[in-house]
């Protein structure tokens, strides 16, 4: 059976609960990481259940998570040098481990790229190119929302196939989309590349353990197939 891979976020203020939210919704295991009561109490009261309260500004503390490669360290503490100075600290600890970092200004992204952030969001960036596109492209925008929202039926799916998959060495084009009643979007198919590519690129993909795809369905049918490629 797949384990759900893990995500340690570190820091629970209103500015980022949304970020929480989202990954709670993902296929991860969510834990908090937080150093004051405050941040303790709020996270408590909105649900969450895993939370390690610890000084996060001690590397040993931070060694005991026992984060591993494959996890996800999420950095989304309200003082930007603290959240400069974690992802230092983090990036040295865990230096394989993906660090994805929130950032409120140009001069912080580019101290967290420095420090150590594979992926960082600009809050600013963000907030711009929605705008942009609620003016310029009001329906593409609405209907990207509805996809992405957690509270449809309707939305996308990213799925890792993992060894022993009963789709691993199946060629894309023979397998039977419609019987699972999900649309396939596009893959990474590692056999050819790193990046993502759309199915109608063009190229015969093949799915090996290891691939991702996207799908697009309900979500109910899209769980279905899941399990199914994951052999759950």
């Amino acid at each position: 059976m797949a384990h759900k891979k893990r995500a340690f976020m570190f820091g629970y203020s209103k500015s980022s609960s949304f970020v929480a939210k989202q990954l709670s919704y993902e296929n991860l295991h969510l834990t908090l990481v937080l150093s004051s009561d405050e941040a303790y109490e709020k996270a408590l009261a909105d649900g969450y259940i895993d939370i390690k309260q610890i000084d996060i500004t001690d590397d040993e503390a931070l060694k005991e998570l026992e984060v591993k490669e494959e996890d996800f360290l999420v950095c989304v503490l309200e003082d930007k040098h603290y959240n400069v100075f974690l992802t230092l600290s983090l990036h040295s600890l865990f230096p394989k481990t993906v660090i994805i970092a929130l950032s409120d200004s140009l001069y912080t992204t580019q101290k967290l790229k420095m420090a150590g952030a594979n992926r960082i969001i600009d809050l600013y960036q963000v907030s711009a190119n929605r705008l942009h596109n609620i003016i310029h492209k009001p329906v593409t925008t609405k209907l990207v929302d509805r996809l992405l929202s957690p509270y449809e039926e309707f939305s996308f799916k990213e799925i890792d196939i993992p060894e022993g998959s009963p789709i691993d060495g199946t060629m894309v084009n023979d397998f039977n989309f419609e019987e699972y009643k999900v649309i396939m979007v596009g893959m990474i198919d590692r056999r050819l590349t790193n990046k993502f590519l759309f199915v109608t690129s063009g190229v015969e993909n093949r799915f090996d353990s290891g691939d991702t795809i996207v799908c697009i369905g309900y979500n109910e049918d899209l769980k279905r197939f899941e399990d199914f490629v994951c052999n759950l």
